[in-house]
């Protein structure tokens, strides 16, 4: 739980009774819950979440054991997953049943858990917010990170030219694995200069960026005229304002500020959104657990997140 805003030493376990579900709630134990930045947006208070104290996370996925008396969406015994739901840092939780998804057998508890809200994201980017064809060019920054680790794949599958950019030089091996035909380390000051190089001056038809205040700007100067920048994240802290008419200055770019929840409001968006991800899943991409931890070391594997040492996805592992 977080009782106060403020670091990972801020996570704190606590012990509470098994709630008992609503008529429309479904009792999870859950299995598995995934680690996201997110998280850490929301333990901060950059992200307003509920009164305090409350419970972390929005992805997780585990056994329907309880139903309230108006529920026909999931049935006792189900293997289930969601996201975008807060409360996930629990061995049991309840769950509007609405918002859970039924996994289909070949994809285990664990991987579910991993990849929901990463995977779903991944999808909406690529085929909502910028509908990537093939003959695109993409530029994925954070590509070994959660959910670039899945994006860059399926933008490659998708026909596209993906250039990933990642924060250190131990990344940029991951990234190849993830799908990226070329890798910019983004720490060099030339970062830039060598997207646009690797574009023969041209610049890409979109970029996809989680990383905020660090790359805004350059990632503008990365995208060809009519562009389209899609700023999903802020792990480098927020995007500071700046004036629209560098929009227009750059080649009459376009700019998007998504969140998932939008694109997954009605039951039907959501079994759709979760129905292509796990067809893709099944068939084609690669799912890295990149580290397990503890559910009661929650506010270790925070550290490790923030400090850039994880790759692909971050899992809790709730002790029964």
């Amino acid at each position: 739980m977080v009782s106060e805003p403020g670091g990972p030493e801020r996570l704190q376990v606590a012990e509470r009774e098994i709630p008992h579900p609503g008529p429309q709630d479904s009792l999870i134990r859950q299995t598995a819950v995934g680690v996201n930045f997110i998280d850490v947006y929301f333990r901060t208070g950059l992200y307003k979440g509920p009164a305090l104290p409350f419970v972390l996370g929005v992805e997780g996925a585990g056994v329907v054991e309880q139903l309230g008396a108006q529920v026909s969406d999931v049935a006792l015994g189900d293997r289930v997953a969601y996201a975008s739901v807060m409360g996930a840092y629990a061995s049991h939780r309840l769950l509007p049943a609405a918002r859970a998804v039924k996994l289909p057998t070949q994809i285990d508890e664990e991987t579910a858990a991993a990849v929901m809200l990463k995977g779903m994201t991944a999808q909406y980017l690529l085929s909502r917010s910028f509908a990537v064809k093939p003959g695109h060019t993409v530029v994925f920054h954070s590509a070994a990170g959660g959910v670039g680790s899945l994006a860059c794949q399926w933008a490659r599958i998708l026909g596209a030219r993906v250039i990933g950019t990642v924060g250190n030089a131990a990344k940029i091996e991951k990234a190849r694995q993830n799908g990226c035909h070329e890798v910019v380390l983004r720490t060099d000051s030339n970062w830039v200069a060598r997207v646009r190089e690797l574009t023969s001056g041209v610049g890409a038809d979109v970029v996809y960026d989680s990383v905020g205040q660090a790359t805004f700007t350059g990632s503008l100067d990365c995208l060809k005229p009519h562009g389209m920048l899609v700023s999903f994240g802020q792990s480098s802290g927020k995007v500071p304002d700046f004036d629209i008419m560098e929009l227009s200055k750059r080649g009459s770019l376009l700019l998007t500020r998504p969140t998932l929840a939008h694109f997954i409001e009605t039951r039907a968006e959501l079994e759709q959104t979760a129905g292509a991800l796990f067809s893709v899943l099944s068939s084609a991409l690669r799912v890295e657990i990149g580290a397990r931890f503890a559910l009661s070391d929650a506010a270790q594997a925070h550290r490790a997140l923030e400090s850039g040492q994880t790759t692909g996805s971050t899992l809790l592992i709730p002790q029964h």
